[in-house]
């Protein structure tokens, strides 16, 4: 197989000179009791792989990244009886055991085992299947998807139908898991209420599209860059501004999503927020940067900030929902695709993502 490995976190900027990950080939040993072998067919570049490959995120390396992938199961390990061969299958970076207090909260707090599994770089239940020259090279998120192929745990994917496209496929996984999820599963408004987004990356961009998928009326961009304003209003927006606009409009909305993942934005989409109203945060800033909230304003103003990881989803029935509004023709996930590149620019890639210029970029294999 053949891989995108991060050599060193910290790199210098620009990544496309400093070079931290590196293409090569890799051993792969077979899929153990309850994985499977999938064939990587497209693969999305996505702020999470970014954090790790910028520090903000700290992982073990070598490490083999990609989180948010589509492909085609090609061996099932022992225990694997429920998909066929030549079934496609949507990755998910937070694998789920179904046992701990975490899978028993229906999608409000993660997966311990798998929290703990991703956090060491091995697959579910402590497993490493990637290798190079006889040394271990740790997974990323359960999946590692910047490759041909990936081992991962059964309860990393969730089967789709042949019909939906792989790059389509792939940003179910983990773009519109965290974005849509935020909008379906925590803050729920309703056809007549007043949505904002903050912040208009791939995950950002998700929670609009779902908004408006699903009927609200007023939905709003919030962003600091013209192309990324022009791209929700492609998408189905009401209007786009910036933060600063819309405050000095005096403008407040129902429900806020902030998916930047900076203290800043997550301060704006709080007083973006009108009283009685819920900013739901889905975006991960660094360790230890803090954030400025006005408690009297919660209180007096019955207002409410909720945490959302991945969505607060359960993937298995979520993806499903995303499949179907986007058959039915409601949900525009193509436009959240802003490039598609070959394996090797993984790291113009990272410095794309890095300077703001990107929704997702689609890895695609041949």
């Amino acid at each position: 197989m053949r891989g995108a490995v991060l050599e060193a976190i910290g790199a210098d900027r620009p990544y496309a000179g400093s070079r931290p990950i590196q293409v090569q080939d890799l051993e792969l040993d077979g899929p153990g009791h309850g994985e499977i072998l999938v064939r990587i067919e497209a693969a999305g570049v996505c702020h999470s792989d970014l954090s790790v490959v910028n520090g903000n995120r700290p992982r073990p390396f070598p490490m083999l990244l990609g989180h948010e992938a589509a492909g085609i199961v090609e061996e099932l390990g022992a225990g694997v009886d429920d998909l066929p061969l030549g079934q496609r299958v949507v990755m998910t970076f937070l694998p789920r055991c179904g046992a701990c207090a975490g899978c028993q909260s229906n999608g409000k707090t993660p997966c311990g085992q798998g929290s703990a599994s991703n956090t060491e770089g091995t697959l579910l239940g402590g497993t490493r299947r990637l290798s190079r020259t006889g040394e271990p090279v740790h997974h990323h998120l359960g999946v590692s998807a910047f490759a041909t192929h990936a081992v991962v745990s059964r309860r990393s994917v969730v089967p789709v139908g042949p019909d939906v496209p792989a790059h389509i496929a792939a940003l179910l996984g983990c773009a519109l898991l965290t974005g849509g999820g935020a909008i379906l599963n925590v803050a729920k408004p309703g056809p007549s209420a007043r949505v904002a987004v903050v912040g208009l990356g791939g995950v950002g961009m998700a929670a609009l599209i779902t908004a408006v998928a699903t009927g609200v009326e007023y939905v709003v961009g919030i962003d600091t860059l013209p192309a990324k304003l022009d791209a929700a209003k492609r998408l189905g927006a009401a209007d786009a501004m910036t933060s600063a606009t819309a405050l000095g409009r005096g403008e407040k909305f129902d429900a806020v999503i902030e998916a930047a993942g900076h203290p800043r934005a997550l301060e704006a989409a709080v007083a973006l927020t009108k009283p009685g109203g819920i900013t739901v945060t889905v975006g991960l800033p660094a360790p230890g940067q803090p954030a400025s909230i006005d408690p009297l304003a919660l209180t007096a103003e019955g207002r409410s900030i909720v945490g959302s990881y991945l969505g607060s989803a359960v993937p298995e029935h979520d993806i499903p929902i995303y499949a179907e509004l986007w058959r039915s023709g409601q949900l525009a996930v193509e436009g959240l695709v802003s490039d598609t590149i070959p394996l090797e620019e993984i790291n113009r890639a990272m410095d794309t993502l890095d300077g703001g210029h990107a929704l997702r970029q689609i890895i695609t294999f041949s």
